[in-house]
């Protein structure tokens, strides 16, 4: 399953007949996304960038960016936020999480914004692992297994992450106008894995408030009240398609692979979180194996 992109000419953002029925706003409480329901279709507004119409079964999008604002942009918003939304409504299971694979598996990095997701997909895939996503981490059942289903093969960093992971033979795609963020794309010295990896851990990370590294076992009531939180969900409304979420949701934090982690943000103490993660993931399976 996939989604199908067709970018029209610029148009300004015109005022809709009614309001939205959902909106994701900034702590600054800045609009970012307004969900608005049309006859046949969503519209995902993102102020003063681009107006993406979403067909109901979640299978076209349609752009119109705003005046002068660049097509990367456009592919910028399409892969980091309609994608993952326009999923949900094709019966997919998208979090915001990064993953990588390590042993063979894929360990999974969730949280809120700025936690540090992509700076360990890309310390792993800097230094020898491959990663799977930077974010929109998609699920899928198979032959009972939970696996995850490769992304678009980049990552996007602040530049101190950049600067401090990131080698110059990465190549760069061109910036665009809502962040700071660059996205580099995955090559020899950033090693991406484009093929569906069995889902082995996940880790919720913290605030980066920890004196020294922390793992600890979550409780299932715990990891689901996390996994809800950190999923994409076009509309929050309709009935069907939140019975499905939530019965998906408890089936997927039923599995023992959760666990809560926290370490100081330094770029120097990387080697040793990545080696810890390692060291607990294969050991810890190998106590339940």
């Amino acid at each position: 399953m996939t989604v199908t992109l067709q970018t029209l000419d610029a148009r300004p953002q015109a005022q809709l007949p009614q309001g939205p029925f959902h909106q994701w706003t900034f702590p600054n409480g800045t609009e970012w996304t307004l969900f608005y329901r049309l006859s046949s279709s969503y519209l995902l507004r993102f102020p003063d960038l681009a107006d993406f119409e979403v067909s109901r079964d979640g299978r076209k999008a349609t752009a119109w960016p705003v005046p002068g604002v660049s097509p990367g942009t456009v592919e910028h918003l399409h892969l980091n936020q309609v994608l993952p939304l326009a999923l949900s409504r094709q019966g997919r299971l998208v979090l915001h999480a990064s993953a990588v694979v390590i042993d063979g598996k894929g360990v999974a990095f969730t949280g809120e914004s700025g936690r540090g997701k992509s700076t360990l997909a890309a310390s792993f895939a800097t230094t020898g692992a491959r990663f799977l996503t930077d974010d929109g981490l998609q699920l899928d059942w198979l032959d009972g297994q939970c696996r995850i289903t490769p992304s678009h093969p980049s990552v996007r960093l602040w530049e101190d992450s950049q600067e401090a992971l990131i080698p110059q033979a990465v190549d760069l795609v061109p910036a665009v106008e809502y962040t700071t963020k660059a996205r580099l794309l995955a090559g020899d010295a950033m090693a991406f894995c484009d093929q569906l990896q069995p889902l082995r851990r996940v880790y919720f990370l913290g605030e980066g408030v920890a004196p020294s590294l922390v793992i600890e076992a979550v409780r299932p009531a715990e990891a689901l009240m996390e996994l809800v939180r950190n999923s994409f969900l076009l509309d929050i409304e309709e009935k069907q398609l939140l019975a499905w979420h939530f019965d998906e949701m408890v089936r997927l934090a039923e599995l023992p692979i959760y666990y809560r982690l926290d370490y100081p943000r330094r770029y120097e103490d990387l080697p040793r979180v990545r080696e810890a993660i390692i060291r607990h993931a294969i050991e810890e399976e190998s106590k339940v194996t």
